[in-house]
Parts: structure tokens; sequence; C-alpha cells
């Protein structure tokens, strides 16, 4: 899963752009582990710890929540920005290779958490916190495993760019 492969087709040369592959391949290695970092301190911490705090009920818990995550959203479409911005400017002849197959793949987790998700979620919790009978779901379960899915992928993703960058060092 090379992602920053260096194209060579019938010795024809390649247009140099502004950022340098090197430079491409370190802003996806930092936003990838940054943003790995930013899902599991949010999703798989402070999600749940808030709730242990002392004086805080659910309602307010609720409302914290539905701040915090619609925030970590806005913030995880800028890393696949990024990331997709530092795959095009590097390896434009590879847009299909299974690295870029795996980021899509993320793209396509946080898509479904935007349009589906965390809507159903924010309607839940507003219910909630305005004192209105809340039925029985499993979106926090689908939202849970799209995470996991999501830091899973981006894992994969992140290593691939350390392999590469392992292999091209001498």
């Amino acid at each position: 899963m090379n992602v920053y492969a260096p194209a060579k087709q019938n010795n024809v040369r390649e247009k140099r752009t502004a950022i340098s592959p090197g430079i491409a391949q370190s802003y996806a290695l930092a936003g990838t582990f940054i943003w790995i970092g930013a899902v599991c301190a949010i999703s798989f911490l402070e999600a749940w710890l808030k709730f242990r705090a002392p004086g805080i009920t659910l309602p307010l818990g609720l409302g914290i929540g539905r701040l915090v995550f619609s925030a970590l959203n806005k913030v995880e479409w800028m890393f696949a920005i990024v990331l997709l911005a530092s795959a095009w400017l590097y390896a434009r002849h590879r847009l299909l290779s299974a690295a870029h197959a795996v980021l899509l793949c993320v793209i396509a987790v946080l898509a479904v958490q935007t349009v589906w998700l965390l809507p159903a979620l924010d309607a839940r919790a507003e219910l909630y916190i305005t004192g209105q009978p809340v039925p029985p779901s499993l979106l926090h379960v689908y939202f849970v495993i799209a995470e996991v899915i999501k830091t899973a992928l981006l894992t994969a993703y992140g290593i691939s760019l350390f392999k590469y960058d392992t292999a091209h060092q001498t």
C-alpha cells in the first residue's frame, strides 16, 4: 500500500508541484495521526468520562456532547481535506491505490456519521434535554462501531505512509 510511490511510466517526466513529495507525505502523516488522536481522545475518553464528573447531569452532559461532537466533526473534515490534498498533490497517477481506497473508506464512514448518525443522535439528545420521551435505539452502538472502524482504517492508512517512508530512506 505505497501511497506516495513515484510514477515511472514510459520515461515521461512528471511536472513538479510547489509542494515536494516529502512535504506532502509529512502533512499526510501528521494529519493522519493527529486525527486518530482527536477521535480517540473525544470518542473513547471524553464522551463517557464527562458523565462521571461531579455535578454533571445527563441533560447537561448531552448538551456538552452535542457541542463537542459537532466541533470534532468539523475538524475531522479539515483532516480529510488535508489527507486528500496531500494524496492528490503527490500521487495523482495512483489515486486508485489500495491506500487511497482505505482513505476513501475513512471518508465514507465520516460522511455516514455527518449525514445520518450525528443528526439522529443530536435529535435524540434534544428530546431528552427537553424532557420528552426517547424511544430505545441502537444509534449509539452504530456510532461507536463507526468510530472503531474509522480509527482502524486511519491506522492502516498511517502505517502505509510509514512503510513507504521507511522503504525509501537511503
